[in-house]
């Protein structure tokens, strides 16, 4: 059951980073981040309500609310690299640094430890997720400002996920509130620069809301995937969500999938079966 709701996790984290990254070439990356948080917040606190909590400690709540900064530096930096449209260098080194730094975590800091299978299925999703994210780039950006957001993005992504399976399974929901209330508090600053970029249709504002209550839901199951199962490979099978986009675009956009991206699925969905028998 944790590695389907950690798949439910990723599939959910993938739609909304479609989505977002199409959100963020129609108006400043940094309103749609900040709405983003914001939609995840009014999910988050009617889960928490509805969702029974045994009980709430202020550690659950501080780790949540470090989660939440993880989550703001995330999306700040991955839409800030997706809006200058070098989405084949900021996915997979945000998504492939991530994992390694939550892998590298979970092992030597709070003492997981993977079967051999297992093992072998966090090696191969480390280059699948390179193979599946890799695609074209219009140039935009340069090779090192897009990197350098990958990987501030992938250091928030490693925080948002260690931070979030420290909390007590009695707290609830309540650390991913707490996490939604310090993501929106830590945007609120680069939002506050480019106010006017908030007159936008309602339509996209409201895009940008849902697309982050998707985000926070996303997380919710992820915290639930980690109450059943290692840490190590909870983090692994949620952040297989690249291949979502990758997929999207077939289906949706009706793009052309290169080898490397087909080599990439091919191996995700290998990780996935060695994930799920270890």
């Amino acid at each position: 059951m944790g590695a389907l709701l950690a798949l439910a996790s990723a599939a959910c984290y993938g739609v909304v980073d479609f989505l977002g990254g199409l959100l963020s070439r129609r108006f400043h990356f940094a309103v749609v981040s900040f709405l983003g948080q914001l939609g995840g917040l009014l999910l988050a606190l009617v889960a928490a309500i509805l969702v029974p909590a045994g009980a709430v400690r202020w550690d659950d709540l501080v780790w949540g609310a470090l989660s939440g900064v993880g989550s703001g530096v995330a999306m700040y930096f991955l839409n800030r690299g997706l809006s200058h449209g070098a989405m084949s260098i900021v996915v997979p080194v945000s998504a492939v640094t991530g994992v390694a730094l939550s892998v590298l975590c979970g092992v030597w800091v709070l003492g997981d430890r993977p079967t051999p299978p297992a093992w072998l299925g966090i090696c191969v999703t480390v280059p699948a997720l390179w193979l599946v994210s890799r695609g074209s780039s219009d140039g935009a950006a340069t090779t090192g400002q897009a990197s350098l957001d990958g990987l501030i993005a992938s250091v928030g992504v490693a925080v948002q996920y260690v931070g979030l399976a420290q909390a007590d399974p009695a707290s609830g929901l309540w650390a991913v509130a707490a996490g939604r209330v310090a993501a929106v508090l830590f945007l609120l600053p680069s939002t506050w620069r480019h106010a006017a970029h908030f007159r936008q249709p309602v339509r996209l504002l409201g895009a940008a809301g849902a697309i982050g209550a998707g985000a926070a839901f996303a997380l919710i199951l992820y915290l639930w995937a980690t109450q059943l199962q290692m840490l190590a490979l909870a983090v692994v099978l949620a952040s297989l969500y690249p291949a979502i986009p990758v997929v999207l675009g077939l289906v949706v956009l009706h793009e052309k999938v290169t080898w490397a991206q087909a080599v990439g699925l091919v191996a995700a969905a290998c990780a996935i079966v060695l994930l799920t028998l270890g």
